[in-house]
Protein backbone atom coordinates (compact mmCIF):
# COMPACT_ATOMS: atom_id res chain seq x y z
CA UNK A 1 0.00 0.00 0.00
CA UNK A 2 1.29 3.84 -1.00
CA UNK A 3 1.13 6.23 1.33
CA UNK A 4 -0.90 9.19 2.22
CA UNK A 5 0.51 12.68 0.17
CA UNK A 6 -0.74 16.43 0.85
CA UNK A 7 0.15 19.01 -1.91
CA UNK A 8 1.73 21.97 0.11
CA UNK A 9 0.70 25.42 -0.32
CA UNK A 10 2.60 28.41 0.39
CA UNK A 11 3.43 32.31 -0.47
CA UNK A 12 6.60 34.23 0.91
CA UNK A 13 7.72 31.28 3.21
CA UNK A 14 4.49 30.55 5.01
CA UNK A 15 2.80 27.25 4.27
CA UNK A 16 -1.00 28.03 3.67
CA UNK A 17 -3.38 27.01 6.89
CA UNK A 18 -5.46 24.64 4.66
CA UNK A 19 -2.14 22.54 3.90
CA UNK A 20 -1.32 22.18 7.70
CA UNK A 21 -4.87 21.03 7.84
CA UNK A 22 -4.74 18.71 5.73
CA UNK A 23 -1.37 17.43 7.19
CA UNK A 24 -3.11 16.74 10.15
CA UNK A 25 -5.50 14.98 8.55
CA UNK A 26 -3.50 13.01 6.72
CA UNK A 27 -1.50 11.86 9.70
CA UNK A 28 -4.27 10.48 11.32
CA UNK A 29 -5.40 8.36 8.11
CA UNK A 30 -1.92 7.58 8.02
CA UNK A 31 -2.02 6.03 11.32
CA UNK A 32 -5.05 3.93 10.69
CA UNK A 33 -3.47 2.52 7.97
CA UNK A 34 0.19 1.92 9.18
CA UNK A 35 1.97 3.88 6.33
CA UNK A 36 3.88 6.98 5.95
CA UNK A 37 2.53 10.87 5.63
CA UNK A 38 4.65 12.02 2.53
CA UNK A 39 4.56 16.17 1.62
CA UNK A 40 5.05 18.04 -1.93
CA UNK A 41 6.36 20.67 -1.40
CA UNK A 42 7.49 22.94 -4.71
CA UNK A 43 8.72 26.51 -5.47
CA UNK A 44 11.60 28.65 -4.63
CA UNK A 45 13.73 28.93 -1.51
CA UNK A 46 11.70 26.97 0.73
CA UNK A 47 14.06 24.90 3.06
CA UNK A 48 12.31 27.27 5.95
CA UNK A 49 9.05 25.14 5.50
CA UNK A 50 10.17 21.74 5.99
CA UNK A 51 10.30 21.56 9.48
CA UNK A 52 7.22 23.16 10.09
CA UNK A 53 5.52 19.90 7.74
CA UNK A 54 7.69 17.52 9.93
CA UNK A 55 6.37 19.05 13.00
CA UNK A 56 2.89 18.41 12.04
CA UNK A 57 3.11 15.46 11.49
CA UNK A 58 5.00 14.45 8.12
CA UNK A 59 7.61 11.35 7.70
CA UNK A 60 8.76 12.91 4.28
CA UNK A 61 8.90 16.11 2.02
CA UNK A 62 9.74 15.89 -1.05
CA UNK A 63 11.34 19.55 -1.78
CA UNK A 64 11.17 20.81 -5.29
CA UNK A 65 13.16 24.11 -5.58
CA UNK A 66 13.00 25.67 -8.71
CA UNK A 67 12.95 29.20 -10.05
CA UNK A 68 10.82 28.15 -12.60
CA UNK A 69 8.42 27.31 -10.11
CA UNK A 70 7.97 30.18 -8.74
CA UNK A 71 5.49 31.85 -8.77
CA UNK A 72 3.01 29.19 -9.23
CA UNK A 73 2.17 28.53 -12.67
CA UNK A 74 -0.10 25.21 -13.50
CA UNK A 75 2.36 23.26 -16.35
CA UNK A 76 5.28 22.95 -14.47
CA UNK A 77 3.44 21.97 -10.99
CA UNK A 78 1.70 19.19 -12.75
CA UNK A 79 4.67 17.72 -14.47
CA UNK A 80 7.02 17.69 -11.16
CA UNK A 81 3.82 15.92 -9.55
CA UNK A 82 2.74 13.48 -11.82
CA UNK A 83 6.45 12.69 -12.16
CA UNK A 84 6.60 12.07 -8.26
CA UNK A 85 3.62 10.19 -8.52
CA UNK A 86 4.76 7.60 -11.26
CA UNK A 87 8.20 6.81 -9.28
CA UNK A 88 6.43 6.56 -5.85
CA UNK A 89 3.02 5.27 -6.08
CA UNK A 90 0.87 7.25 -3.29
CA UNK A 91 -2.17 5.68 -2.11
CA UNK A 92 -3.97 9.00 -1.22
CA UNK A 93 -3.27 12.45 -2.76
CA UNK A 94 -4.70 15.42 -0.85
CA UNK A 95 -5.01 19.08 -2.00
CA UNK A 96 -6.60 22.38 -0.73
CA UNK A 97 -10.00 22.92 -2.59
CA UNK A 98 -8.46 26.29 -3.40
CA UNK A 99 -7.71 27.94 -7.09
CA UNK A 100 -4.06 26.24 -7.01
CA UNK A 101 -5.48 23.06 -5.57
CA UNK A 102 -8.31 22.97 -8.09
CA UNK A 103 -6.05 23.84 -11.23
CA UNK A 104 -3.91 21.09 -10.14
CA UNK A 105 -5.58 18.10 -9.00
CA UNK A 106 -7.96 17.09 -12.10
CA UNK A 107 -4.92 17.40 -14.40
CA UNK A 108 -3.66 14.74 -12.27
CA UNK A 109 -6.39 12.78 -12.14
CA UNK A 110 -6.46 13.11 -15.64
CA UNK A 111 -2.90 12.26 -16.54
CA UNK A 112 -2.95 9.26 -14.19
CA UNK A 113 -6.74 8.18 -14.85
CA UNK A 114 -7.95 8.14 -11.55
CA UNK A 115 -11.09 9.40 -9.75
CA UNK A 116 -11.17 12.58 -7.81
CA UNK A 117 -13.79 13.51 -5.44
CA UNK A 118 -13.94 17.62 -5.20
CA UNK A 119 -14.61 19.70 -1.74
CA UNK A 120 -15.00 17.27 0.85
CA UNK A 121 -15.79 17.70 3.92
CA UNK A 122 -14.63 15.11 5.82
CA UNK A 123 -12.21 11.94 5.20
CA UNK A 124 -12.04 8.14 7.03
CA UNK A 125 -10.88 4.63 6.41
CA UNK A 126 -13.24 2.23 5.84
CA UNK A 127 -14.53 -1.08 4.04
CA UNK A 128 -16.29 -0.56 0.84
CA UNK A 129 -18.62 -3.52 -0.79
CA UNK A 130 -18.82 -2.85 -4.68
CA UNK A 131 -22.72 -4.83 -4.85
CA UNK A 132 -22.92 -4.13 -8.42
CA UNK A 133 -19.80 -5.80 -9.46
CA UNK A 134 -19.73 -7.99 -6.66
CA UNK A 135 -16.51 -6.99 -5.12
CA UNK A 136 -14.80 -5.63 -1.98
CA UNK A 137 -12.20 -3.41 -0.84
CA UNK A 138 -10.28 -2.69 2.50
CA UNK A 139 -9.45 0.13 3.73
CA UNK A 140 -10.82 2.40 0.88
CA UNK A 141 -11.24 6.26 1.30
CA UNK A 142 -14.61 6.97 1.82
CA UNK A 143 -14.75 10.73 0.65
CA UNK A 144 -17.93 12.57 1.92
CA UNK A 145 -19.00 15.83 0.36
CA UNK A 146 -22.58 17.40 0.22
CA UNK A 147 -24.31 16.34 -3.12
CA UNK A 148 -27.35 18.18 -4.90
CA UNK A 149 -26.69 21.51 -3.88
CA UNK A 150 -26.17 20.38 -0.28
CA UNK A 151 -29.55 18.79 0.04
CA UNK A 152 -27.63 15.55 0.68
CA UNK A 153 -23.89 14.12 1.99
CA UNK A 154 -22.59 11.71 0.04
CA UNK A 155 -20.09 9.14 0.17
CA UNK A 156 -17.60 8.47 -3.03
CA UNK A 157 -15.40 5.64 -2.72
CA UNK A 158 -12.80 5.69 -5.56
CA UNK A 159 -12.35 2.13 -7.14
CA UNK A 160 -10.23 3.07 -9.88
CA UNK A 161 -6.31 3.18 -10.15
CA UNK A 162 -4.66 4.94 -7.16
CA UNK A 163 -3.93 7.53 -5.87
CA UNK A 164 -7.17 8.08 -4.06
CA UNK A 165 -7.53 12.17 -4.94
CA UNK A 166 -9.70 14.32 -3.36
CA UNK A 167 -9.76 18.45 -3.14
CA UNK A 168 -10.61 19.61 0.86
CA UNK A 169 -12.13 23.08 1.51
CA UNK A 170 -10.33 25.10 4.40
CA UNK A 171 -11.13 25.14 7.67
CA UNK A 172 -13.32 22.22 7.73
CA UNK A 173 -10.13 20.28 9.08
CA UNK A 174 -8.49 20.54 12.45
CA UNK A 175 -5.45 21.92 13.05
CA UNK A 176 -3.55 19.87 15.42
CA UNK A 177 -0.43 21.29 17.51
CA UNK A 178 2.83 21.45 16.26
CA UNK A 179 5.28 19.34 17.83
CA UNK A 180 8.91 20.46 17.45
CA UNK A 181 10.24 16.76 18.16
CA UNK A 182 9.26 14.57 15.17
CA UNK A 183 11.54 13.62 12.70
CA UNK A 184 11.36 13.12 9.26
CA UNK A 185 13.06 13.22 6.01
CA UNK A 186 13.38 15.86 3.22
CA UNK A 187 13.78 14.28 -0.38
CA UNK A 188 15.18 16.81 -2.53
CA UNK A 189 13.69 16.29 -6.12
CA UNK A 190 15.22 17.73 -9.64
CA UNK A 191 12.45 19.37 -11.63
CA UNK A 192 12.67 17.53 -15.08
CA UNK A 193 11.24 20.44 -16.72
CA UNK A 194 10.68 21.19 -20.69
CA UNK A 195 10.12 24.39 -22.66
CA UNK A 196 6.83 23.17 -22.98
CA UNK A 197 6.27 23.30 -19.35
CA UNK A 198 7.19 26.50 -19.02
CA UNK A 199 5.55 28.48 -21.86
CA UNK A 200 3.30 30.45 -19.92
CA UNK A 201 4.71 33.68 -18.03
CA UNK A 202 3.57 35.26 -14.72
CA UNK A 203 3.79 39.09 -16.11
CA UNK A 204 2.01 41.00 -13.57
CA UNK A 205 0.20 39.81 -10.07
CA UNK A 206 -2.53 41.66 -8.58
CA UNK A 207 -3.69 41.11 -4.88
CA UNK A 208 -6.45 42.72 -2.96
CA UNK A 209 -6.99 42.86 1.09
CA UNK A 210 -9.39 40.40 2.42
CA UNK A 211 -12.01 42.74 4.03
CA UNK A 212 -13.51 39.47 5.83
CA UNK A 213 -12.17 37.27 8.00
CA UNK A 214 -14.48 34.91 9.69
CA UNK A 215 -11.97 32.40 10.38
CA UNK A 216 -9.99 34.36 12.73
CA UNK A 217 -13.12 35.66 14.00
CA UNK A 218 -13.80 34.60 17.72
CA UNK A 219 -17.03 35.91 18.06
CA UNK A 220 -19.74 35.47 15.32
CA UNK A 221 -23.20 36.96 14.97
CA UNK A 222 -24.80 34.99 12.38
CA UNK A 223 -28.14 35.74 10.62
CA UNK A 224 -30.26 33.74 8.43
CA UNK A 225 -33.50 34.26 5.66
CA UNK A 226 -35.66 34.94 9.34
CA UNK A 227 -33.68 37.76 10.28
CA UNK A 228 -36.66 39.31 7.15
CA UNK A 229 -35.00 41.89 5.28
CA UNK A 230 -31.27 43.77 4.19
CA UNK A 231 -32.57 46.33 6.58
CA UNK A 232 -32.66 44.25 9.78
CA UNK A 233 -29.10 43.07 9.03
CA UNK A 234 -27.60 46.18 10.78
CA UNK A 235 -29.59 44.99 14.06
CA UNK A 236 -26.92 42.18 14.06
CA UNK A 237 -24.16 44.23 12.95
CA UNK A 238 -25.06 46.53 15.98
CA UNK A 239 -24.62 43.34 17.98
CA UNK A 240 -21.31 42.39 16.57
CA UNK A 241 -20.13 45.73 17.26
CA UNK A 242 -20.54 45.74 20.91
CA UNK A 243 -19.14 42.28 21.01
CA UNK A 244 -16.38 43.09 19.09
CA UNK A 245 -17.59 40.49 16.63
CA UNK A 246 -17.61 39.73 13.07
CA UNK A 247 -21.35 39.37 10.71
CA UNK A 248 -22.04 36.46 9.26
CA UNK A 249 -24.93 34.81 7.66
CA UNK A 250 -26.80 31.16 6.53
CA UNK A 251 -26.92 30.69 2.74
CA UNK A 252 -30.34 31.72 2.26
CA UNK A 253 -29.46 34.82 3.45
CA UNK A 254 -26.45 35.32 0.78
CA UNK A 255 -28.93 34.38 -1.69
CA UNK A 256 -31.73 36.87 -0.83
CA UNK A 257 -29.06 39.22 -1.75
CA UNK A 258 -28.43 40.93 1.96
CA UNK A 259 -25.42 39.93 2.69
CA UNK A 260 -22.30 39.33 0.10
CA UNK A 261 -21.23 36.03 -0.59
CA UNK A 262 -17.58 35.88 1.41
CA UNK A 263 -19.87 36.39 4.71
CA UNK A 264 -21.49 32.95 4.09
CA UNK A 265 -21.01 29.84 6.95
CA UNK A 266 -21.83 26.73 5.33
CA UNK A 267 -20.98 23.92 3.09
CA UNK A 268 -20.87 26.26 0.31
CA UNK A 269 -19.66 28.82 2.78
CA UNK A 270 -16.86 29.18 5.59
CA UNK A 271 -16.23 26.84 8.27
CA UNK A 272 -15.35 28.33 11.40
CA UNK A 273 -14.93 27.90 15.07
CA UNK A 274 -15.31 30.61 16.71
CA UNK A 275 -15.54 31.20 20.91
CA UNK A 276 -19.00 32.23 20.58
CA UNK A 277 -21.58 31.80 17.59
CA UNK A 278 -24.89 33.59 18.10
CA UNK A 279 -27.15 32.46 15.14
CA UNK A 280 -29.95 34.41 14.45
CA UNK A 281 -33.19 33.51 12.63
CA UNK A 282 -31.15 30.61 11.45
CA UNK A 283 -32.98 27.48 11.37
CA UNK A 284 -30.36 24.90 11.25
CA UNK A 285 -30.19 22.91 8.53
CA UNK A 286 -27.25 20.81 8.41
CA UNK A 287 -25.46 22.62 5.16
CA UNK A 288 -25.22 25.56 8.03
CA UNK A 289 -24.70 23.68 11.02
CA UNK A 290 -21.85 21.93 9.11
CA UNK A 291 -20.04 25.24 8.82
CA UNK A 292 -20.26 26.04 12.70
CA UNK A 293 -21.22 23.30 14.57
CA UNK A 294 -17.84 23.28 16.16
CA UNK A 295 -18.08 26.63 18.30
CA UNK A 296 -17.05 26.66 21.63
CA UNK A 297 -20.45 28.11 22.41
CA UNK A 298 -23.27 28.85 20.17
CA UNK A 299 -26.15 31.08 21.33
CA UNK A 300 -29.60 30.48 18.97
CA UNK A 301 -32.11 33.01 18.58
CA UNK A 302 -35.31 32.23 16.42
CA UNK A 303 -39.05 32.60 16.90
CA UNK A 304 -39.83 28.54 16.32
CA UNK A 305 -39.00 26.57 19.31
CA UNK A 306 -39.12 23.52 16.89
CA UNK A 307 -36.46 25.34 15.07
CA UNK A 308 -33.48 22.64 14.53
CA UNK A 309 -30.77 25.06 15.69
CA UNK A 310 -31.76 24.69 19.03
CA UNK A 311 -30.44 21.02 19.29
CA UNK A 312 -26.53 22.08 19.01
CA UNK A 313 -27.24 25.13 21.05
CA UNK A 314 -25.28 25.76 23.98
CA UNK A 315 -27.62 28.53 24.68
CA UNK A 316 -31.58 28.95 23.12
CA UNK A 317 -33.90 31.87 23.33
CA UNK A 318 -37.59 31.71 21.37
CA UNK A 319 -38.23 35.10 20.55
CA UNK A 320 -38.45 37.74 17.86
CA UNK A 321 -34.50 38.86 17.63
CA UNK A 322 -36.04 42.51 16.72
CA UNK A 323 -36.66 42.47 20.52
CA UNK A 324 -34.04 40.02 21.61
CA UNK A 325 -31.03 41.39 20.22
CA UNK A 326 -31.70 44.97 21.08
CA UNK A 327 -31.78 43.90 25.04
CA UNK A 328 -28.86 41.84 24.16
CA UNK A 329 -26.87 44.71 23.53
CA UNK A 330 -28.13 46.99 25.94
CA UNK A 331 -27.24 44.22 28.52
CA UNK A 332 -23.62 43.53 27.13
CA UNK A 333 -23.19 47.52 27.23
CA UNK A 334 -24.23 48.11 31.08
CA UNK A 335 -21.89 45.10 32.30
CA UNK A 336 -19.30 46.99 30.09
Amino acid sequence: MGNVWVFIEQEGGKIADVSLELVCKARELADELGVKVEALLLGDNLSGCTDTLISYGCDTVFLAEDPRLEPFTVLPFARVIMDLVLEHKPNILMFGATLKGRELAPRIASEKRCGLTADCTELKIDDFEDKVNKKSYTNKLMQIRPAFGGNIIATIVNTWNDPQMVTVREGVMKMGEADASRKGEVVRVTPKLTDADTVVKVLERVRADQEVDLKGAQIIVAGGYGVGSKENFQLLKDLADALGGEVAASRAAVDAGWVEHARQVGQTGVTVRPRLYIACGISGAIQHTAGMKDAKKIIAINNDPDAPIFSIAHYAICGDLNTVIPQMIKAFKAKA
